[in-house]
């Protein structure tokens, strides 16, 4: 652990700096006097030792939010081609653009918010995102509702590059794992829930109304934010214009982001690739999602509870290499048995919850490996291998399917697990 993030949790928790960082000035009043500063948390909430998981939980708004939006879009294609009279290859746009902006800025944004304040810009994430999502259900064509997308985008970008940095520095040493499986399982429960939620919301009250349920989310969550969530911006310098190229090259950082793409790209490949094998068969369109929930559902399950079930001394490598030979089990099962339900959904349960002991103890380990003042960089470098993966994920399943048939899917994911076997064989033991 770095002596940076141990005094950095430290002030998160109990420090004077909680009081008096980021004042608002006094001539600010309104909705830019709540949103302009880093207000201090209540004196109850900071000294208590447990505000850990208010923050946590705060975040978890966002995680959960980000995860179900992404997997509700895909279902609006339909209605929305047909309002605006549209074909796919336009009408893809507002899942293309929403991308576009979530993968450019997450890294630019991580080092503005180590310089700003990872609590300021997390919240202007939030309204832009909440903003931007009120348009989104209003919009008169597609065009607007593609810059909507992207002007979304842009704040969760805002979000995803401090998540990280907001949990990893608020959280003790101790429980830093625990607390970056939490967060991991709020967006594996959108990601789960997503599908059938969406797929219940555009049958009975339509499209816009998608993008409208962001609304009273993000209200609840930008509250809960300005309240919570401790001041976050520190005296010390941010990292200048080597601060990229200074994390990267700490040798635990490029090894484990490269693991949290492969785990990504493990976790997102069935998600793709599952629906359109069971609807080929003639499923429904819920019971498929309901089926594929599984994964996502074994995901929160193992983030949750491996810090309970595994022993206290296990170094974090040892935490990486035993949640991938979950994985590795599940994905030879599924290779190697017939598919059907009663065989599909415990080795789809089995690998989220291998990806759920892995991906908090890779994520753990990166933010460990970097100094405080660089936490918001580091977080979304984390959050663009996750984009990366998802990508890579997508495009495999695209690649394979088009070439031969799910088993070739999952040879190719269980080659993505091979990979990440050798990258933790090469990792020292770490705490």
């Amino acid at each position: 652990m770095s002596r940076g993030c141990r005094s950095t949790r430290s002030v998160s928790q109990s420090s004077p700096r909680d009081r008096n960082v980021g004042v608002v000035s006094s001539g600010n009043s309104g909705g830019a006097a709540f949103l302009a500063g880093e207000r201090p948390r209540p004196d109850w909430l900071r000294r208590n030792p447990r505000a850990w998981l208010a923050t946590t939980a705060t975040v978890c708004f966002g995680g959960f939010m980000g995860q179900l939006d992404a997997s509700v879009v895909a279902l609006t294609y339909h209605d929305i081609g047909r309002s605006f009279g549209a074909g796919l290859d336009r009408v893809q746009w507002i899942s293309l653009s929403y991308l576009i902006a979530l993968a450019a800025l997450l890294v630019p944004l991580g080092r503005l918010s180590d310089r700003l304040g990872r609590k300021r810009v997390y919240l202007w994430g939030f309204a832009l995102f909440t903003l931007a999502s009120v348009g989104c259900a209003l919009a008169p064509d597609l065009l607007a509702l593609v810059l909507l997308r992207t002007a979304q985008g842009t704040g969760a970008a805002m979000l995803q590059a401090n998540s990280i940095a907001l949990v990893s520095t608020a959280a003790p040493a101790e429980r830093l794992r625990t607390a970056l499986g939490i967060q991991a399982a709020a967006q594996a429960i959108g990601l789960a829930v997503g599908p059938t939620v969406g797929g219940i919301v555009v049958q009975s009250i339509g499209w816009r109304w998608v993008f409208a349920l962001n609304v009273p989310v993000g209200v609840v969550a930008i509250i809960a934010g300005r309240y919570l969530l401790p001041r976050t911006r520190i005296s010390s310098p941010a990292p200048g214009r080597r601060g990229l190229a200074d994390v990267v090259r700490r040798p635990a950082v490029p090894r484990n982001l490269v693991g949290a793409l492969l785990a990504y790209l493990t976790l997102f490949g069935p998600i793709v690739l599952l629906p359109a094998l069971l609807q080929a068969e003639g499923r429904t369109p819920l019971v498929a999602g309901l089926i594929v929930a599984t994964l996502p559902a074994g995901f929160a399950l193992g983030a949750v509870a491996a810090d309970r079930l595994l022993p206290a001394r296990w170094p974090t490598v040892r935490r990486e290499r035993t949640g991938i030979a979950i994985c590795i089990a599940a994905l030879v099962g599924l290779f190697a048995a017939q598919a059907t339900v009663i065989v599909d959904v415990p080795l789809l349960a089995l690998l989220g919850a291998g990806l759920g002991v892995f991906i908090p103890a890779n994520n753990a380990a990166i933010m460990r490996a970097v100094p405080s003042r660089a936490a918001a960089l580091a977080g979304g470098l984390v959050n663009t291998a996750r984009a990366l993966g998802t990508a890579a994920g997508t495009a495999i399943v695209a690649v394979t399917l088009t070439a031969g048939s799910g088993r070739l899917t999952i040879a190719a994911l269980l080659a993505g697990a091979a990979g990440l076997a050798l990258i933790t064989r090469r990792t020292r033991r770490t705490v």
